[in-house]
């Protein structure tokens, strides 16, 4: 494109942008109510009704330059109107994507509503025109606080800052450069078209800022259907799912069950919060320990499990080390059972051997482990010395 355009009405720039500001708008407002029939979450309808103006304003900028009226000239003021208040609800939506927002910051819509829609209003009640000069100040000082608001109060409330941040400055240089070719009329044609390329920028940064926070919201709900709330482990439907997968493939795998010692009377003498704490804690060791040999989950109460999967390692050193750990860096001991699965054995078995063992250490002691296949020796010595 040569940079020495006298008109725009040769340029198809604004068309350009136009197109994109659209497309994108349209997109984002696809997936925002899409994911509110899933999620029934205020922003989206927030963002889906900021982006339903921002396609209705970049319609009428395509209409325009369809029929030529293409100049960096100050919009109408319908259109500035139209701008403004999808850039309010935008903004806003794209807080409370991160965070809740107080019920009195619902009244910031209708406020806004009311502050754009005064010069269309006040005029009627005047006996004087207002001269548009003051019309188009009396905007830009909306849009000045919004900016100031949104860099102010939005960034430091979302996840992804640096982002927004960007995003913002770029519909502010946007805005300078517009103020200044209204207010002066110098901004070169080629600054122009630069100038209308940031508002498509401000928007393309903000569908990259909800498409991440969709798949961190995606993830976080498919976590949270998978493992314990309390110590992040698998719950115990998924960990038995696992368990199943792998005796259905007859792998070498064993199961560790672990039962926190005296933990009613814990709960009982120091309080939920500080069993909760230490219920964490023993999952956090049991997470380290079994870190690249195999999985971790909650059973139910205070039953931690573990597969090991890694035929290298030897469970009996994994259950040792666990309780070892758990006696050395907290306040509680914990009984340990392991069972190595073997052939014809399925994956509810396996875990109920593992739990037989872990009563036997807790019934004969507490704080130790026991080994399925010993016990079930120790077990079968009584009768087979009686047929002797």
């Amino acid at each position: 494109m040569s940079t020495d355009l006298t008109s725009w009405s040769t340029s198809p720039l604004p068309m350009i942008f136009a197109v994109c500001g659209a497309c994108i708008a349209f997109m984002m407002l696809i997936m925002c109510l899409f994911m509110y029939s899933r999620q029934r979450k205020s922003a989206y309808i927030y963002m889906a009704a900021a982006f339903s103006f921002i396609m209705t304003h970049e319609g009428l900028n395509i209409h325009s330059a369809w029929i030529g009226i293409v100049d960096f000239s100050p919009e109408p003021i319908v259109l500035r109107i139209i701008r403004l208040f999808s850039f309010v609800l935008l903004n806003m939506s794209v807080v409370m994507l991160y965070r809740k927002i107080k019920t009195m910051h619902y009244w910031l819509p209708l406020l806004t509503a009311a502050l754009l829609l005064l010069p269309l209003i006040l005029p009627s009640f005047l006996s004087f025109t207002i001269d548009p000069v003051w019309q188009s100040v009396y905007f830009d000082v909306i849009l000045l606080c919004a900016l100031y608001v949104a860099f102010t109060k939005g960034v430091p409330r979302i996840g992804q800052p640096v982002k927004y941040a960007v995003g913002l400055a770029a519909y502010a240089l946007w805005f300078a450069l517009q103020a200044v070719q209204t207010y002066t009329g110098i901004v070169s044609i080629p600054l122009q078209g630069f100038a209308l390329a940031l508002p498509v920028l401000f928007y393309t940064l903000v569908f990259f800022i909800l498409f991440r926070r969709i798949v961190e919201l995606m993830q976080s709900i498919y976590r949270s259907a998978i493992t314990d709330g309390l110590t992040g482990l698998y719950n115990r439907r998924h960990f038995m799912k696992y368990l199943d997968h792998y005796t259905a493939q007859a792998l070498k795998i064993s199961a560790i069950f672990c039962d926190i010692d005296n933990f009613k009377k814990l709960n009982d003498t120091q309080g939920h919060a500080r069993a909760d704490e230490v219920l964490k804690q023993v999952a956090a060791i049991m997470e380290e320990e079994l870190d690249g040999i195999g999985i971790t989950g909650r059973y139910g109460g205070e039953e931690l499990v573990a597969l090991v999967v890694d035929r290298k390692i030897k469970p009996s050193q994994v259950a040792e080390n666990i309780r070892a750990r758990v006696a050395a860096e907290t306040i509680v001991t914990i009984s340990v059972g392991y069972s190595v699965l073997r052939q014809g054995v399925q994956g509810d078995e396996l875990m109920n051997q593992a739990d037989k063992a872990m009563y036997h250490s807790k019934t004969t002691g507490k704080n130790k482990v026991t080994d399925y296949r010993s016990l079930e020796e120790l077990l079968n010595e009584p009768k087979e010395a009686a047929v002797q």
